[in-house]
This record gives structure tokens, C-alpha cells and sequence, in this order.
């Protein structure tokens, strides 16, 4: 038998990381690493070890195992992975390469975690996405403003009290080392929804089923929300409200990420099978026999906003008797419950934000310092 007709051994790739607040910068990553070997094994520190290095987390362990879990690139999750990288664990998972993005990765002392991977030609790069983080993210949280959450429609919750001004300044940009945060203004090219997207089309008599919401800071109780849907039919269409439709509904400074942030996100998911970007906020006929007949709507059973006319957004599915409430699982994961962890945690946020600062600061002069040493290296041969 030719080399060529045995069965290649299949690429195991590694990759590990916090994974706070996922997004799409994260799942972009893992994307690029799957594209790499055949099979991606991703692990995910501790809240403790993440800690010790960068400060306290947004989400919960327990939270960030299922958000990887859910990214449909991923084929194994590893708990508790150490914040150094190292064969040995790699060895463990019977891992060929280690996967990173394009910027260096310190402990809390400045050593390199990927050095040993490195040194041991085991170490393979991907590109970072620019202009989005799990900083600035909670930055963009931290900038709310007190008027716009005085107009929530979620009256009486804990951030209508914050002042901005007691903020402080925790803020960061599309780099870790730059100083502002700002509305996001990213656009997707056509070639990264293709990237994202499985293009699959509903075979004949797949049962279709049609789920709308804004999806800000995609999280698990949203993707808890898509797999029962999904349990539920064949084929899971999904819409997603554009930004000036949710601002009009909700009254408040939210989407808190952009429409093509959003879509990513939910294009990541392992569940999903297509999504309909700038869906109307009522599910209109369009909606439901224009892109594909639709079988079934669902909403979770929790109460809904009307439309700005004061509509029921579902009430053509519920005339056509195709409209289903599920549960919610308890103690799901909202948007405003993980805006009230940062408001609540915020002096911890802003001490986390000083040391990642610094750190960015040592990380940025080591990467100078890497480049010119390979420079060097090149120009001496």
C-alpha cells in the first residue's frame, strides 16, 4: 500500500485560554485553530488560576466550560487546564500543536506560556481579531450611562442606581494596550459570515423552527435557550434584531455589541443553523414563509416587550397556532445579570484593568524585543 492510501493520523490541536465573556473574537480563534488539524482540544483555566495572573473573571467557571463547549469548532473541553502551557499536558490529550493568537501571553512573573511549546517547534500562531475583548467589553458595560439605565424597562434593578461619574476610568480599546473604549464600529467582511456560517439549507421535510432575540453578550443562557429549541425540530432558524431596532424597543443603551458582532456569535454556536440578520421585531409573515416555511416559533417564558406600536411581536404566530414557550432552565445567565456583576465588582474591574494595563505594557516590549532578536538572527545568516 502507498503512503498516499494509508490513512492519515488525524492532527490533534490544542488551544487553552480564560474565555471570559465569549465572543466572537474567541470563537474566530478557535476557528482559525480547527481550520489547522483535525480535531481541537481546548482547555480552559480556572477561575482561581486566572486570578493569580490577570484578575477576577466576569463568568463562572462553570459558565466558560459550557460557552467552549457550545462553539461548534470544539471537540473536547479540558477543565481546569494550567495557566502554563506545557508538553506534557499537551501529551496527555495526545496533542500535535498548540494554537495561539499573534500576541504574547504571560504568567504573573512575565515568562512566556507558550515559550517551552516554542523551544519545542509545537507552537503554531493564528490571527488575532482586532477591535474586540473581553476589556472592552466590560468596558462598554462600565460606560453606560445612569440616564440611559433610568429609561431601562428593567426599572428597579441595581444599575439604574450607579453613577457613571463613580465609574472611574475602566476603559480599553481594540488593543490591550489602548486606552479607549468606543461603540464598536465592526463590520464584517462577506468572507467571515461565509467563514462562519455552515451554509447549510433545511432538507425536505426537516421541521424548521424560528427563534428571535437581540443575543447581546452572547452567553449560556442564551445557548441554553437554542439547544431546547433546537431539541424541538431539525433545523433552527434564527433572527436577530438589528441595533436601532433594539435601542427603540428597549429604551436603553443596549445592544451592548453591534449587529455583526452579534451574528457572529450566534453563527459560532453549535446549535444553530442559520440566522436572519435584522430580523423585524415582530415575526411577520416574511418571517415565516419568505425565508424558509417556518414549522414552529419559540420563545422562552418569559414576558416580552410589544413592538413600538404596541403589538404583541408574536401574536401572527400565535394566530396560526405555531407559537411555543419553553422554560427557561433556573438560575439562567442574563445580558442585565452579568452587567450587574460588573457594576456590583466594579472597584475589582478597575484594579484587574491597572494590572492588565501594566502587564500589556511588559507583554508589548518582550514582543519588540522577540522581533528584533529574530531580525537579527535573519540578518546574520
Amino acid at each position: 500500500m502507498s503512503v498516499s492510501a494509508e490513512k492519515r493520523k488525524p492532527v490533534r490541536i490544542w488551544v487553552d485560554g480564560c474565555f471570559d465573556l465569549m465572543h466572537f473574537g474567541h470563537f474566530n480563534a478557535l476557528r482559525q485553530a480547527k481550520a489547522m488539524g483535525d480535531y481541537l482540544v481546548v482547555g480552559v483555566h480556572s477561575d482561581a488560576e486566572i486570578e493569580h495572573h490577570k484578575g477576577p473573571t466576569v463568568m463562572k467557571e462553570d459558565e466558560r466550560y459550557a460557552a467552549v463547549a457550545a462553539c461548534k469548532w470544539v471537540d473536547e473541553v479540558v477543565p481546569n487546564a494550567p495557566y502554563l502551557t506545557s508538553l506534557e499536558w499537551m501529551d496527555k490529550y495526545n496533542c500535535d500543536y498548540c494554537v495561539h493568537g499573534d500576541d504574547i501571553t504571560t504568567m504573573a512573573d512575565g515568562t512566556d506560556c507558550y515559550q517551552v511549546v516554542k523551544d519545542a517547534g509545537r507552537y503554531r500562531e493564528c490571527k488575532r481579531t482586532q477591535d474586540i475583548s473581553t476589556t472592552e467589553l466590560v468596558g462598554r458595560m462600565l460606560l453606560m450611562t445612569k440616564d440611559h439605565h433610568k429609561r431601562s424597562s428593567f426599572s428597579g434593578s441595581s444599575i439604574s442606581a450607579v453613577n457613571t461619574a463613580e465609574l472611574g476610568t475602566f476603559s480599553t480599546g481594540g488593543s490591550k494596550t489602548k486606552p479607549d473604549t468606543k461603540i464598536s464600529h465592526f463590520l464584517p467582511t462577506s468572507r467571515k459570515i461565509v467563514q462562519f456560517s455552515e451554509g447549510r439549507e433545511p432538507k425536505e421535510g426537516d421541521k424548521v423552527i424560528y427563534v428571535d432575540g437581540t443575543f447581546d453578550l452572547f452567553h449560556t443562557g442564551h445557548i441554553e435557550f437554542l439547544k431546547r429549541a433546537k431539541q424541538m425540530g431539525d433545523y433552527l432558524l434564527v433572527g436577530i434584531h438589528d441595533d436601532q431596532t433594539v435601542n427603540a424597543v428597549k429604551g436603553v443603551n443596549y445592544p451592548l455589541m453591534n449587529l455583526h458582532e452579534r451574528v457572529l456569535s450566534v453563527l459560532a454556536c453549535r446549535y444553530v443553523d442559520e440566522v436572519v440578520i435584522g430580523a423585524p421585531y415582530s415575526v411577520s409573515d416574511q418571517v415565516l414563509e419568505k425565508v424558509y416555511k417556518v414549522d414552529l416559533v419559540v420563545h422562552g417564558n418569559t414576558p416580552s416587550l410589544n413592538d413600538a406600536d404596541g403589538e404583541d411581536p408574536y401574536k401572527l404566530a400565535k394566530e396560526r397556532n405555531i407559537y411555543v414557550e419553553i422554560d427557561n432552565p433556573q438560575n439562567s445567565v442574563t445580558t442585565e445579570a452579568i452587567i450587574e456583576r460588573i457594576i456590583t465588582h466594579r472597584k475589582l474591574f478597575e484594579e484587574r484593568q491597572r494590572r492588565k494595563e501594566q502587564k500589556a505594557l511588559l507583554e508589548k516590549e518582550a514582543e519588540k524585543a522577540e522581533k528584533a532578536a529574530k531580525a537579527a538572527a535573519a540578518a546574520s545568516q
